[in-house]
């Protein structure tokens, strides 16, 4: 799959079916993730992959999310804020989680090339989810990821996928707009450049 094709496909998985992901294509999302731009190309990420059912289950109770529990594989996505902050101390926490979005966005297109669906998960009780992963003191979860294959019918590569604003809502030139529509108008009629 081309990368623009997988970035539009990719969609919130909530269904699963029966069949096992290949464990190891869940490794090579990962590593994908190691590739993401990181302040001073220090990786701050840890993941850990979850298929036991009973902590399955347990995490799908800590989240809230009761589907969670019908996935084949939690994986947890963990920061080590230190790595960041210690060297930049003033953004280092923004930084940590930025970066920390970068390597989930990799992993997460990763997933969808290999045709696994998932979900962000980002609502839990990180108390209890430390415990249930024995993630140690210090640590923060950015986020866990329910993984499987999806049950739920996949969009035709023929649809038009829209995306999730318009273009015209979010996309400025120069400086911030208030009179967006004579600005766009300009664009539009003379391209950015006369702008």
């Amino acid at each position: 799959m081309e990368l623009f094709d997988v970035i539009k496909s990719r969609r919130s998985v909530r269904k699963f079916s029966s069949k096992k992901p290949d464990w190891k294509e869940i490794i090579e999302s990962i590593h994908c993730a190691q590739y993401a731009p990181m302040a001073g190309g220090i990786f701050h990420m840890k993941f850990l992959i979850v298929d036991d059912k009973n902590k399955i289950e347990e995490l799908a109770n800590w989240s809230e999310q009761s589907f969670v529990a019908g996935a084949k594989y939690v994986v947890a996505a963990v920061s080590d804020p230190v790595l960041v902050t210690t060297p930049f101390p003033k953004k280092g926490e923004t930084f940590s989680h930025q970066q920390a979005g970068a390597a989930i966005q990799n992993f997460l297109l990763s997933l969808e090339e290999f045709g696994l669906g998932t979900c962000w998960i980002g609502h839990f009780n990180d108390e209890k989810v430390k415990k249930v992963l024995k993630i140690p003191e210090g640590y923060f979860i950015e986020a866990m990821f329910p993984i499987g294959y999806s049950a739920e019918k996949r969009i035709s590569k023929k649809k038009e996928v829209k995306p999730k604003s318009d273009i015209y809502n979010i996309l400025y030139f120069n400086e911030w707009l208030n009179d967006r529509m004579k600005k766009i108008e300009k664009i539009e009629s003379r391209g950015p450049e006369g702008y």
